[in-house]
């Protein structure tokens, strides 16, 4: 695959958003389809998963809150699906790793590190809220500690391993990239690592140049060339680091899990519709977007026909 190729993740839902603060989140499974579909279309070579309760937009882990979309996803498009095993910072690792467990998907996230996970500077600009369930969650966040210790992570590790799946290892501030170095020393996890490094969240290193090319530099330094890099900025960081990671030869994601806007006060209207956008800025650098066939060549997944869904 060509050094050019960048790789879109598209995260369409996740559980930090609310249903009250845009009315463009999918919450139904057919929402979830639709929008994972839509990116694809767009450019998006895998899509990354979260459920929630189609009542009240709550997240869900329940495996079955995930197969309605699933079959729709696989049965209507070839994107690569990654599974959420992060589900909500409220969760033990048991429930957050379930859905992956049961339907194999070729990659599944995994959160690197126990962190402060600080939601609550949302309650400032959201004032009004459908369900109780949100300014309630939002507001608890001021005492979360989200949890992923070693043994959480030894856990999610010797349950999925089995099943063949990569992951993508979502690493939040520098220590987490250690502690990805140290399961690879351990040879519980394997090359390529698919490396996302998260800026921009409220407990995790911020989104500053200095911030991105420190996580570059450090993965470099642990992973040599035997890892994949991505870049994922939360809020409005979204694009700028996007176009700072591709200039710098990585790979991105977007999505409204990870940001509701597409520019300064105002929402984005679909998650293809920033998968749009981060392509504009990818193939303005002169640079190419992945295919899902070239990101399964590239990472080294199952394939498409080794899934449990």
């Amino acid at each position: 695959m060509s050094d050019t190729k960048v790789i879109i993740t598209c995260a369409v839902t996740g559980s930090i958003h609310t249903p009250s603060m845009s009315p463009h989140l999918p919450v139904t499974p057919e929402e979830i389809a639709e929008a994972a579909l839509a990116a694809a279309d767009a450019g998006a070579a895998i899509v990354h998963l979260h459920a929630r309760n189609p009542e009240d937009g709550r997240p869900d882990q329940a495996p079955e809150a995930f197969e309605p979309f699933l079959r729709v996803v696989k049965q209507s498009s070839d994107v690569v699906v990654n599974l959420t095993t992060g589900g909500s910072p409220f969760m033990p690792v048991e429930e957050r790793v379930r859905p992956a467990e049961v339907w194999r998907p070729e990659i599944a996230s995994l959160n690197m590190g126990s962190m402060n996970f600080g939601l609550f500077p949302m309650l400032k600009r959201f004032k009004e809220f459908r369900y109780d369930w949100e300014p309630q969650m939002l507001e608890a966040s001021r005492d979360l500690v989200f949890r992923n210790s070693f043994k959480d992570i030894t856990y999610a590790l010797n349950t999925l391993n089995e099943s063949g799946a990569r992951y993508e290892f979502e690493c939040y501030d520098t220590s987490h990239l250690y502690n990805l170095h140290y399961f690879l020393q351990e040879g519980l996890v394997k090359p390529p690592l698919f490396v996302q490094t998260v800026f921009g969240l409220l407990g995790g290193i911020g989104p500053h140049p200095d911030d991105v090319m420190h996580m570059k530099r450090t993965a470099d330094r642990l992973f040599g060339d035997k890892y994949i890099w991505s870049v994922l900025g939360a809020g409005r960081s979204q694009m700028p680091v996007a176009a700072m990671g591709a200039a710098m030869g990585g790979n991105v994601r977007v999505g409204l899990e990870d940001s509701l806007w597409i520019g300064p006060g105002k929402l984005a209207s679909s998650n293809a519709e920033q998968v749009r956008q981060v392509r504009k800025i990818i193939e303005g650098l002169g640079l190419e977007v992945a295919s899902p066939a070239e990101a399964r060549a590239r990472l080294q997944t199952k394939g498409f026909d080794q899934v449990g869904f």
